[in-house]
């Protein structure tokens, strides 16, 4: 997924209409509440809290690749009650989830907001196949195919830049926006029983729109250049945005099952 690490505090401060979306993902999930549940890009525990609320007699495994997310989970989630036997509801790893391996199966998966991250879907797919149990479901929304797509066009612009070009030189786009078409056939090949993928369209104007780049568009390009830098890159993409600022994310939605016998 990346070695890119986040600023967890602002992020989970800015998270609002990613808390917002997830808990329509969540609503996706049967839950009887005795489950374990792989929460997969938990970031900093906003949703996976959520989640939690649903597992009352069940626990959740947290996996992100940013130490500074599941550091301010952990911070975030300390009130969490551990289990009637005394064991924890909430066990967070930092880990990427190409690499994705867990002691024993889990009763279903969930994310929010972090597919889009992942270079490699085929893999990405069969790891948490491999992860879920026989008759397990994953619920899952992140950015898909046209998400943003004026703004990764200024960013893109801004890259070209001669005065930060010699930084992104090798740089490959750190978004993964993959197709409904595409999603499927991946889903089918690494073994999961294909409810629905589809695309949702949603428009959000961030209330605090520099905040909100700095900490969530241009994650995965600030920390390449310069210190002195970095508000002039903030600059040009913004400035070549229509103000306010107005962000046309389109959502992927993905609902699969691991067949019971597989």
């Amino acid at each position: 997924m990346g070695t890119v690490d986040w600023d967890a505090s602002s992020y989970h401060r800015m998270a609002d209409n990613q808390e917002e979306w997830g808990r329509e993902v969540l609503a996706r999930l049967e839950l009887r509440g005795d489950e374990t549940v792989l929460d997969a890009g938990c970031g900093s525990g906003r949703v996976t809290r959520l989640l939690l609320e649903r597992l009352p007699r069940g626990r959740v495994i947290g996996v992100d690749a940013s130490p500074s997310m599941i550091e301010a989970a952990q911070e975030n989630l300390a009130d969490v009650p551990k289990m009637a036997g005394g064991a924890d509801r909430v066990d967070l790893r930092t880990g990427d989830l190409l690499e994705l391996e867990l002691d024993s199966e889990v009763d279903a998966a969930f994310s929010n907001a972090t597919f889009h991250w992942v270079p490699d879907h085929r893999v990405l797919f069969e790891r948490l196949h491999a992860a879920l149990r026989p008759g397990g479901a994953l619920e899952a929304q992140c950015g898909g195919e046209g998400n943003v797509a004026e703004w990764t066009r200024a960013v893109e612009a801004a890259v070209g830049d001669e005065r930060f070009a010699p930084y992104f030189r090798g740089m490959r786009a750190p978004w993964n926006f993959a197709s409904v078409a595409d999603t499927r056939s991946r889903l089918e090949r690494a073994g999961f029983e294909v409810r629905e993928v589809w695309l949702e369209r949603r428009t959000f104007v961030p209330p605090e729109p520099r905040d909100y780049v700095r900490t969530v568009g241009l994650s995965s390009h600030l920390p390449s250049l310069p210190e002195s830098l970095r508000d002039q890159f903030i600059d040009m993409v913004l400035g070549s945005m229509l103000r306010p600022l107005t962000l046309e994310y389109v959502r992927l939605n993905i609902s699969a099952r691991k067949p019971e016998g597989s």
